[in-house]
């Protein structure tokens, strides 16, 4: 998955116009006793570059992982993203930032399996119109620690993502690692022919 590029905001923005007096009156050139209109010009062009950065700020937080908490709300209700009880805020900043791509992949098994490990749940699978189960029941088989450590955050993403008019059931797996050793056999073979002959 490829992170959208940022945009420069401060270069799209536009530019605000040459706020310098003339030159008879900047100070400089004639006298210093026109100081005042070039002292005037240079304080307003200030203020009002100051401005400008003051409204592009909240464009240049845009990135859900490092912006304040403050813009961070705004991000996720702009979103559809509600924050759980009890959820961490580096998990919420996790799902602000993948909120398009996982709604995106809502709704299929092979995006469902990518939603799991966007937000590091680990290991799944996914099971639908399993032959003894009623057709809308879909299993999902998580490992026990990712069941004991995500539970409410699974839940979340089940009510957010998961398909309309669908019963979804957890299995808890217990997976074993094994190790399995295995050798080199070498053979060799012999081909012998043998004639007879007959004398009469």
């Amino acid at each position: 998955m490829t992170k959208p590029t940022p945009l420069a905001h401060d270069l799209q923005a536009p530019a605000l116009p040459d706020a310098s007096a003339p030159w008879w009156e900047d100070g400089v050139t004639i006298s210093a006793a026109h100081a005042e209109p070039g002292f005037l010009a240079k304080g307003i062009n200030a203020f009002w570059q100051r401005l400008k950065g003051w409204l592009l700020l909240p464009l240049a937080q845009q990135d859900p992982l490092t912006c304040s908490e403050s813009l961070l709300a705004l991000l996720a209700w702009e979103r559809d993203i509600g924050r759980f009880d009890g959820e961490p805020l580096a998990l919420f900043r996790k799902r602000v930032q993948f909120a398009f791509v996982n709604a995106r992949d809502a709704g299929e098994v092979a995006g469902f399996k990518r939603i799991f490990e966007r937000l590091d749940i680990g290991w799944c699978d996914i099971h639908e119109r399993q032959a003894g189960q009623p057709w809308d029941v879909i299993t999902i088989e998580v490992t026990d620690s990712a069941m004991a450590s995500n539970q409410a955050l699974m839940s979340t993403l089940i009510q957010h993502y998961g398909r309309t008019c669908r019963r979804y059931r957890f299995q808890v797996v217990y997976p074993v690692s094994a190790t399995i050793h295995h050798g080199r056999i070498d053979m060799s073979q012999q081909l012998f022919g043998a004639s007879l002959k007959r004398n009469p």
